[in-house]
């Protein structure tokens, strides 16, 4: 994106580079314990943001949002720059309002634009996050199915909400898992009984869905004991096929491990 011109910004001549008031309140909510992500995200929809344009950035540079250092992509000349998240992903920064823009950075040049625009373009560069207000003072990282839900102009509902995985996904998660391993069979674990062979057994015995540590939403297996790393692997495998390929899970859920009981 980096050189690239941005959309006209006629249509912001009159703009005086203040938040809009429905984000500025979602963002006081927010930062007061009161307020969502998902009610932030909702305010943004069809709302103009603020894309920071630096005329040189020599020196990489690294951000806090919600306690986790982001780091400003070194950039040789000017255009858009973009932060890299923790976990390697690389986010858009935008901005409610110009007063934001300078806490971050005093040399960055607001270009006005419509959040739809911006989503469009972060999805387009492959890029699966977008960071509003990353100079604070409440700074929101929005996950990839907001970026686009924004994009498609369209509500978003996060997979998680009040602590709870939605029961949408969480029975996404459980159907499409249990069918992914319903004709993987092993022996049947229990000791042989004299004259009587073991009989196969299904390898899953639950599933769940629930908040994860180190990704939005966890997949808790339960599995037949005894099995060796190699059906394990295999295991695992046709999970993570099964999910990626899920329209429920792909749409809703932003990132996912997986834990074994």
């Amino acid at each position: 994106m980096t050189g690239r011109e941005l959309p006209p910004t006629s249509a912001f001549a009159g703009d005086d580079g203040s938040a809009d008031p429905g984000v500025a309140a979602a963002l006081s909510a927010l930062g007061a314990g009161t307020g969502s992500p998902g009610a932030v995200v909702a305010a943004l929809a069809g709302t103009r943001v603020l894309v920071p344009v630096l005329a040189e950035l020599e020196v990489a540079e690294t951000v806090e949002v919600g306690g986790h250092a982001h780091t400003v992509d070194k950039e040789a000349s000017a255009g858009i720059v973009a932060l890299q998240a923790p976990d390697g992903r690389t986010a858009l920064p935008v901005f409610s309002s110009v007063a934001a823009m300078t806490a971050w950075r005093a040399d960055a040049r607001p270009v006005p634009t419509e959040v739809v625009r911006a989503a469009l373009s972060a999805v387009d560069e492959g890029w699966e996050l977008l960071v509003l207000d990353p100079g604070g003072p409440v700074t929101v990282l929005l996950p990839r199915p907001a970026v686009w839900a924004l994009a498609q102009q369209r509500a978003w509902q996060p997979a998680v909400d009040g602590g709870q995985v939605a029961p949408d996904v969480r029975s996404a998660v459980r159907a499409t898992v249990q069918d992914a391993l319903a004709g993987v069979l092993v022996a049947d674990p229990a000791p042989r009984r004299l004259l009587r062979r073991p009989r196969p057994a299904p390898v899953l015995v639950d599933v769940d869905a629930v908040p994860g540590d180190r990704a939005e939403v966890a997949v808790a297996l339960t599995l037949v004991p005894g099995l060796d790393r190699a059906a394990l692997d295999a295991v695992l495998q046709r999970v993570g096929a099964a999910l990626a390929a899920d329209e429920v899970v792909a749409q809703r859920v932003d990132s996912v491990e997986v834990r074994l009981g």
